[in-house]
């Protein structure tokens, strides 16, 4: 399958290092997205990670690798797909229809934060998709996914369409999940970020509620 050419328009963002779970930002020291609004899954699946650890290794490695390729084909890098195992290329190519929607790119692993909110983190991708500007999030999955089961997900990307239009001005109308499975099912879950605003203030505040306070001691 022959490789798109994506538009860039990149936004300069600033950097940070993440260290234990939070980044120090110029408005002060916060938690990363994934830690406060997926805490509770967290949990579960830092036992679940302890009970099947060689399940564990093969998903983190499958993430990491489908995330470097994905990034590597919108930079329109020219060898993008060379050296790259079987599984992980065949994963990208039943999405790859998928990710071809996106354009104009703004940031790719783009560092953001929120002074009101208090988190930051690594957004996957800002970009059109289908002409709209999007936070775009890049899954690979063992099944397909229930939309019930992925609220993470949602809040995840609502929170850094907020970071996005606090650091730039440009407002975020669309979020996009874009999750390739190892059965060859393909998803792709489209939501506007203002459904989930209210849903995101109350996972951060049960995040503090539970730790702020050991925090303090």
């Amino acid at each position: 399958m022959s490789a798109k050419v994506f538009n860039h328009k990149t936004v300069i963002l600033d950097t940070a290092e993440r260290i234990d779970g939070f980044y120090q930002t110029p408005d002060g020291r916060f938690p990363s997205v994934t830690t406060v609004v997926g805490w509770k899954k967290n949990q579960f699946f830092a036992e679940w990670r302890k009970n099947n650890p060689k399940e564990a290794q093969r998903t983190r490695v499958r993430g990491t690798k489908l995330h470097s390729l994905v990034e590597n084909y919108v930079k329109n890098s020219p060898e993008w797909n060379k050296d790259q195992d079987p599984y992980t290329l065949d994963l990208f190519y039943q999405f790859q229809s998928e990710v071809d929607k996106i354009d104009q790119v703004r940031a790719l692993e783009g560092f953001l934060w929120s002074k009101p909110l208090r988190l930051a983190g690594r957004v996957d991708c800002v970009a059109e998709y289908d002409g709209v500007l999007s936070i775009i999030d890049f899954k690979g999955s063992t099944k397909p996914k229930r939309k019930e089961d992925i609220d993470n997900y949602f809040l995840q990307a609502t929170a850094y369409a907020v970071m996005w239009e606090e650091r730039t001005g440009e407002p975020i109308p669309q979020i996009v999940i874009l999750v390739t499975c190892d059965d060859g099912t393909v998803q792709t879950f489209i939501e506007n970020p203002k459904q989930y605003k209210k849903a995101l203030a109350h996972a951060i505040k049960e995040w503090r509620d539970e730790y702020e306070p050991r925090e303090c001691k």
